[in-house]
């Protein structure tokens, strides 16, 4: 981290931002990339959880030099982003306030039923709107997911791991907010396993009540032509 007190109309204003990336949660870089024509003073805001209106306020302008560097640091390193492949065993979270180290399953199996299908989903639209973009034939060769399906896909991943309750649909989309403050590095190389070593999940699959009532009306028609055959003289 970097730090420095600057002089504000208001009196002190003390800023705080990472100069590595491993210092970065997934909050702020999904913040980043949602404003792709950022100013410095929306970089430094992101960066240090300061508004942009108190930052405003610093008398001098060159006083914001000091970050300069670190930023420009961090965009570099934000471009190797997904170049990561090794997934950490433990990952330090946090839950209504308790700090919890969470196991990463070494098969990263995605359990129960309820979040396997909701990953499912996340992938699948994730995957089709890369298709789109870019044709099926070529769409993995630019797929990089989005951090905002990451972040999704990890909160139904970690959702029972974390909390310690039964898997909710609605509750596991709000641990969203639990999963933003992770850090990036240990975030990316998990929720990249997912989409690189389960792209069949993207292929949605017949419903098996779909399948038990087709099969249920073949059975049906069987019996209405067996019945007509043994009635007929």
């Amino acid at each position: 981290m970097i730090e420095k007190t600057l002089k504000t109309t208001e009196g002190k204003l003390r800023v705080k931002i990472p100069d590595q990336l491993n210092e970065v949660t997934l909050g702020q870089m999904m913040d980043l990339q949602q404003k792709p024509t950022l100013n410095d003073l929306e970089a430094i805001s992101i960066l240090s959880g300061i508004s942009v209106d108190r930052l405003q306020n610093v008398c001098d302008i060159n006083d914001f030099g000091v970050f300069n560097d670190p930023v420009v640091s961090l965009s570099h390193q934000i471009k190797h982003i997904y170049n990561s492949d090794a997934v950490p065993k433990k990952i330090a979270m946090e839950y209504c306030g308790i700090a919890k180290t969470v196991n990463v399953i070494s098969n990263l199996s995605i359990e129960p039923a309820g979040a396997f299908m909701a990953a499912r989903e996340i992938i699948a639209e994730e995957i089709t709107e890369h298709i789109k973009q870019y044709g099926p034939d070529k769409w993995e060769t630019f797929f990089n997911p989005s951090l905002k399906a990451c972040c999704q896909v990890l909160a139904h991943y970690f959702f029972c791991r974390a909390t310690g309750k039964k898997y909710n649909e609605y509750e596991a989309e709000e641990f969203c907010d639990e999963i933003r403050k992770l850090r990036v590095t240990e975030a990316i190389p998990v929720a990249k396993h997912f989409f690189l070593a389960y792209p069949n999940l993207s292929r949605r699959k017949t419903n098996c009540f779909r399948q038990f009532r087709q099969f249920w009306k073949k059975r049906q028609a069987y019996s209405h032509l067996k019945n007509l055959s043994i009635s007929t003289p």
